[in-house]
């Protein structure tokens, strides 16, 4: 079975030469090299290496991790995409845009698991047939794309809310429109030579999902994982980290009085929370894209193919696929449910599903839980709201970390809306 994340098996682990498949191919819980071809394929069959009961606890461990990651990545991102649709018209709309579309991608993909489960526990044999092997395979590695596109754009965003958070034309929802189709549009070029050669081909007596590369030519499977490695893992973690510091950098710059103490713990939750995403996405990814890398370089013969290889992909690289797996999971916790604004949008939810009664269609916030920094506005006849506003004019002075920390949501008294004269607070009393 060939996937996004390389293999988890060497790839021709055949016991005779006659069920040896050509060198440009790949199976496996990846798409590796299939250069020396010694040994069986199973892991339940290699003596003296991968025992059968180890190899089928860890198919059933793995096959289970792939089941729960789609359960809490499914109840995640719908949640996501309820709260985001919920938040269309506040001032950050270009990065709830962003959030839209990576928690679309990402709950696309937690929908083939269950498929890549059945498959682990059949010993990577596929049993849905040619059109489900190019369908799933394609949206495994067009979500490994399209996420992390999204990231380096929320990243990006990030940067542009905090450092020109003054200016006052900040990018409407067209031209967020326009830029999530452009990553669409890469992120599904990037993927096309998935689309094009993912088959499922009779393999040694068994069925299996892979990808075939034409035989004479150029060691195609060497070049797709770099293809997919430097697309995937290597520009957004370059993206996150570079913004990452810019941002920090922004902060530290601002012509404020470090002695404040509010203000320099702003900082430091911005400094956290930037910390958190990158460490969360280099944990993630930074496996299983080294395990990847060693087999472009066996695939290149930059390498020797040996038993250790064997062993890290045969017990080590089903980890490195889950943890890659479970990004799509911490996503939402990360962009979403650490925030002060979708924390409230999801008690206001649960408090609709406990007393729909209670409120009115449209209200934004459980009028029973009051809560600083909403936009919410009293009705005739709810004296126990009231709205104070306070027009701030624009200060070339103002601390970025205030930004920083209205974008996390972090101990802000208000919300800020643009208007002519400046930002406007608006708190709910």
């Amino acid at each position: 079975m060939a996937r996004a994340f390389g293999a988890v098996l060497p790839l021709n682990w055949f016991g005779d030469a006659s069920s040896r498949q050509p060198s440009n191919s790949s199976v496996g819980n990846g798409s590796e090299s299939t250069r020396p071809t010694w040994g069986p394929r199973s892991l339940d069959g290699l003596e003296g290496v991968a025992e059968a009961g180890a190899a089928l606890a860890l198919r059933a461990l793995i096959a289970g991790a792939y089941l729960a990651l789609c359960a809490v990545g499914l109840v995640g991102n719908l949640l996501v995409l309820v709260l985001v649709r919920s938040q269309q018209r506040r001032w950050h709309s270009l990065l709830n845009c962003f959030l839209l579309n990576l928690a679309a991608t990402d709950l696309q993909f937690v929908l083939t698991l269950p498929f890549w489960a059945v498959d682990m526990v059949r010993d990577l044999s596929w049993p849905f047939g040619g059109a489900m092997c190019k369908v799933v395979l394609t949206l495994t590695v067009l979500n490994m794309c399209a996420s992390g596109f999204f990231l380096s754009a929320m990243s990006v965003a990030r940067y542009y809310a905090v450092a020109r958070a003054l200016r006052p034309r900040r990018p409407g929802t067209l031209w967020a429109v326009c830029v999530c189709s452009l990553l669409w549009a890469t992120a599904v070029l990037a993927t096309a030579p998935t689309a094009l050669f993912a088959t499922a081909a009779s393999i040694g007596g068994e069925r299996l999902c892979l990808l075939r590369f034409p035989d004479g030519g150029p060691d195609w499977l060497a070049f797709y994982h770099l293809q997919k490695i430097t697309v995937a893992f290597v520009l957004p973690l370059v993206t996150l980290g570079t913004c990452s510091l810019l941002l920090l950098r922004f902060l530290r710059r601002q012509r404020v009085r470090w002695s404040s103490g509010v203000r320099h713990q702003r900082r430091s939750r911005v400094t956290r929370a930037l910390a958190c995403v990158l460490l969360v996405f280099v944990l993630c990814w930074l496996p299983n894209q080294a395990l990847t890398f060693w087999g472009v370089l066996i695939q290149l013969n930059a390498v020797p193919w040996d038993c250790a290889y064997f062993l890290v992909q045969a017990y080590l690289f089903p980890v490195s696929i889950c943890l890659a797996h479970s990004n799509s999971c911490l996503n939402p916790l990360l962009y979403c449910l650490l925030r002060r604004d979708f924390r409230q949008g999801l008690q206001e939810l649960c408090s609709r599903a406990k007393h729909p009664a209670d409120l009115r269609p449209g209200c934004p916030i459980d009028s029973r839980a009051p809560v600083r920094g909403s936009l919410i506005r009293p009705e005739p006849g709810e004296p126990h709201l009231s709205v104070r506003a306070t027009r701030r004019p624009v200060s070339t002075k103002s601390d970025g970390a205030d930004y920083a920390s209205w974008y996390w949501n972090d101990d802000v008294k208000g919300q800020c809306l643009t208007g002519e004269a400046g930002p406007l607070a608006v708190g709910i009393t």
